[in-house]
C-alpha cells in the first residue's frame, strides 16, 4: 500500500494491534487529506474492542475520567453492538466497540 500514499506519509503506522486477554487495542496514524491540520493528540486514535461488556465498560470509564463533555458519547446500543467515543483529558480521541455476538 505504501506506493498508494504520498511520500510524506510513508513513515506512518497503518495499523498497530495489542491484545490483552479480554481487550484488543488497535490504532492507526491519521491518513487524512492535506487540509487536515494535525495537532498533538489528534494524529492517531486508539480503537478498543472486547466481546466482554464489563471489561470494555471498565476500560471506558477509567479512560474517560476528565474527558471533554462536548464530544462525549457514552457506550450505547448500535446496530453492530455497543459503541462509545470521547476525547480524553489530553485531547486524544478514543473509540470503543463491543461487537454484537
Amino acid at each position: 500500500m505504501k506506493a498508494q500514499f504520498p511520500i510524506d506519509k510513508h513513515q506512518r503506522v497503518i495499523n498497530a494491534h495489542l491484545n490483552s486477554g479480554l481487550i484488543d487495542i488497535s490504532a492507526s496514524d491519521w491518513m487524512a487529506s492535506p487540509s487536515f491540520n494535525p495537532v498533538l493528540g489528534n494524529m492517531s486514535a486508539p480503537f478498543v474492542t472486547s466481546e466482554h461488556y464489563d471489561e470494555l465498560k471498565a476500560a471506558f470509564d477509567r479512560l474517560a475520567d476528565g474527558a471533554e463533555k462536548e464530544r462525549f458519547q457514552p457506550l450505547h446500543e448500535m446496530p453492530f453492538g455497543q459503541y462509545g467515543q470521547f476525547y480524553d483529558r489530553y485531547g486524544m480521541q478514543w473509540f470503543f466497540v463491543q461487537p454484537r455476538p
